[in-house]
């Protein structure tokens, strides 16, 4: 069970002289979007329009997919779009599959988390994953954005099952992502001790934790990781380099300079089970998406098979 401090909680405020607490504290420290009041994907101005990037896509399924499958008649989850769904305690998610999504096949899943003060359907807005997810044969979900606490974490990792229950999912195959607040959760929720076993895979964004946090936890088991942070972020500068190097201490990977791949991103060698361990630095502000998502969903589906 972990707790927070909620005199930890702000926008980069100093930490308490107190010795390192083992709660979350703030980790979780409600990465707000303090720089400007929107969120924007990468390469957007103030007068461009969001493009259309939301159209459900036909997925190209492979032998492999189709060998995994579910009971006919057990899932009731339609195809197409899913936009109201909503847990226990009112959190609301949506949901989009392939626009040939057959429910005896188990598809893996790509779950979103929100920035601060965004809604599902902004969310998906925002960082345009859904054609390019459905169409790699992801059933891919959007959740609303929770204030960051312990409770939340515990019930925004609760979706991707309750996902499962109603669509085929293939629940070693469940990845996520997320920017700013989103990608804290998606990242909390790999290493914390009550939810480490949900993802196969992990790509935060902007994410608010810092090394100085991760030494307090212990290293999950050997975890494919995309972590996108941007040097020109002032709400968290330089979380994402402090960030992958625990990752790349608890991956088990080669204490050598990593490899510069053509997309900017750089990839850590020789990691425990063929692990990839990525980082990708950009140049916007903390507002804005890093917008390589050719790259995370190859990413992915890389490595969704390792468990």
């Amino acid at each position: 069970m972990y707790t927070v401090r909620s005199k930890w909680i702000g926008f980069g405020e100093k930490r308490p002289g107190c010795p390192m607490s083992t709660a979350i504290a703030l980790i979780l420290l409600v990465v707000g979007f303090s720089e400007a009041g929107e969120v924007r994907a990468a390469g957007m101005n103030d007068v461009e329009a969001v493009p259309p990037a939301n159209v459900l896509s036909e997925a190209a399924y492979l032998v492999s997919d189709v060998a995994r499958q579910c009971e006919p008649g057990t899932k009731s989850g339609r195809a197409g779009g899913s936009d109201d769904e909503k847990t226990a305690s009112g959190i609301r998610y949506m949901v989009k599959t392939p626009v040939n999504y057959h429910a005896s096949i188990a598809h893996p899943l790509l779950m979103v988390y929100a920035p601060a003060r965004t809604n599902r359907y902004a969310s998906e807005d925002f960082v345009h994953l859904t054609q390019e997810a459905t169409a790699a044969g992801f059933i891919v979900a959007y959740a609303d954005h929770r204030t960051m606490s312990s409770k939340s974490i515990e019930e925004l990792a609760a979706i991707p099952g309750l996902i499962e229950q109603k669509w085929c999912v293939d629940h070693t195959r469940i990845v996520l992502t997320g920017h700013s607040d989103g990608g804290t959760t998606a990242m909390a929720i790999a290493f914390l001790d009550g939810t480490k076993h949900i993802p196969a895979a992990i790509a935060p964004s902007a994410m608010g934790i810092r090394g100085e946090d991760l030494k307090a936890y212990q290293c999950p088991d050997s975890l494919p990781v995309m972590l996108m942070h941007s040097s020109q972020d002032r709400l968290f500068p330089g979380y994402g380099k402090e960030a992958i190097q625990w990752w790349v201490s608890c991956n088990g990977c080669e204490a050598t300079p990593p490899v510069k791949d053509a997309d900017g991103c750089v990839t850590y060698r020789g990691c425990k089970n063929n692990v990839t361990t990525r980082y990708c630095e950009g140049t916007g502000s903390h507002t804005t998406w890093p917008g390589n998502n050719k790259a995370i969903i190859e990413f992915f589906r890389g490595s969704q098979d390792l468990r």
